[in-house]
């Protein structure tokens, strides 16, 4: 990679799949329809006034438009138990990759994990990108953030992308809304990938200074008196 690169996840797919995988996409281009539709808004009735909805809290929504999503390749049925595709991918050349969008886990690797139950496999998702970080940077693979609207969830995992950069990642899931019926459509996010900074960290504990003791108050009087404070004056 090249200086002007430094901050630049490359994603490479063979060349036989060039123009028939849909493409990563930064996260802030893939907002759900129920973020977009829901208000700003709603009334409490506890409270007995309008009250600003998650779509006006600033770390709800960047948490959710950071990084990149990584798209299912191809639209999945599910019905009675079974996940079914139609996918015309031809097969590979040089490169040798899966056909499938899907395929699974045996229950055995998580035993002994809150996951894991005896009849039930852990679905994994195909991804026919790899991926490769700037130098310094890891992935964070995740399941979309925020997205309880999906039948899964995608487990986590940390991956060194500026070294291991020539296969495949892909992701297990879990799926957990056993009464879904229906087609899950190409596109639908299967993970999150957001760039980490290798670092080591320390933690350093105090008591509140006098002066400290002052900030906290005067910031908490503000954020009382000034709605939306966070996002004008800190929010980056």
């Amino acid at each position: 990679m090249s200086d002007n690169d430094h901050l630049t996840i490359e994603f490479r797919c063979p060349k036989e799949l060039e123009g028939l995988l849909p493409q990563p996409v930064p996260a802030a281009m893939g907002i759900p329809d129920w973020l977009k539709a829901m208000p700003s808004t709603a009334f409490s009735a506890l409270n007995q006034n309008d009250e600003q909805t998650v779509k006006r809290c600033p770390p709800f929504v960047d948490a959710m438009t950071c990084g990149f999503l990584i798209p299912l390749i191809c639209d999945l049925r599910v019905e009675d138990g079974q996940i079914t595709w139609d996918n015309e991918l031809p097969p590979g050349g040089a490169i040798d990759f899966p056909r499938s969008p899907v395929s699974f886990h045996d229950q055995a690797q998580l035993t002994g994990s809150p996951l894991f139950e005896a009849d039930r496999f852990v679905v994994k998702f195909h991804n026919l990108w790899t991926i490769e970080a700037p130098e310094g940077y890891a992935l964070l693979f995740t399941h979309p953030v925020n997205r309880f609207d999906l039948p899964f969830t995608t487990l986590t995992g940390l991956v060194d992308c500026d070294r291991y950069h020539d296969t495949f990642v892909h992701f297990p899931a879990h799926w957990h809304n056993t009464a879904f019926r229906g087609v899950l459509p190409r596109g639908t996010p299967v993970a999150q990938c957001i760039p980490v900074k290798r670092q080591d960290w320390k933690a350093r504990f105090s008591s509140f200074t006098d002066e400290k003791t002052r900030e906290v108050q005067e910031l908490r009087a503000a954020l009382k008196r000034e709605q939306g404070l966070y996002r004008r004056k800190f929010r980056s």
